[in-house]
């Protein structure tokens, strides 16, 4: 009788279409600085996020209300715990996990949004501090949070996953390239409280 929920806990752990989680056999282990890299995990599974609120990337309030709402509707759930931290802290060892702006700088012309790692976490894998800056005029939307918050936690494309999927494939929820649904899915919470 023991066996039987041994069983079980392992087709759960199993039952994620792919792991689209970072590290994977095709980004290599180690969190590298700086956009034009793969995200890393967060540090932990406490996550502290900030919408910028002055200046150049400053999100406008129906931006920073699809934020929340994404937050709310998709990672909420999930085992990590998302807390707004008003008063942000950008350097030494307990930074602010996410900061969200809105703004055109360093992105490519063929994106809508870029995530990268701005501090190193204690761990090879993981950041202590990530940006989200995802382009205005309308690209705010909340498929698109949903995806960029994804690679903040860790969560890849689907030819970063193992086995590969194709970046188009539904069971990638908002993690599709290009988005294409506003949900993060199962395989997505999967890989996200398998970690977390």
């Amino acid at each position: 009788m023991a066996l039987v929920p041994l069983m079980v806990a392992v087709g759960v752990a199993w039952a994620a279409a792919t792991d689209n989680m970072f590290p994977t056999e095709s980004t290599g282990s180690s969190c590298l600085l700086g956009m034009g890299h793969p995200p890393c995990q967060t540090d932990n599974r406490e996550v502290y996020f900030y919408m910028d609120s002055s200046g150049e990337y400053k999100l406008e309030s129906e931006d920073q209300s699809k934020v929340n709402a994404a937050i709310d509707g998709e990672y909420r759930p999930t085992d990590l715990a998302f807390h707004y931290d008003s008063s942000p802290v950008f350097e030494g060892s307990a930074e602010t996990d996410i900061i969200y702006q809105e703004g055109s700088t360093g992105i490519p012309d063929s994106a809508d949004g870029r995530t990268w790692c701005n501090a190193s976490g204690g761990e090879r894998y993981n950041c202590d501090q990530q940006y989200i800056r995802i382009r205005g005029n309308g690209n705010y939307t909340y498929g698109l949070v949903c995806h960029e918050t994804g690679h903040a936690v860790g969560l890849q494309h689907g030819d970063y996953a193992i086995p590969m999927l194709n970046k188009t494939d539904s069971r990638l929820g908002c993690m599709t390239t290009p988005v294409q649904s506003n949900d993060l899915g199962s395989n997505n919470r999967e890989n996200i409280d398998g970690t977390y």
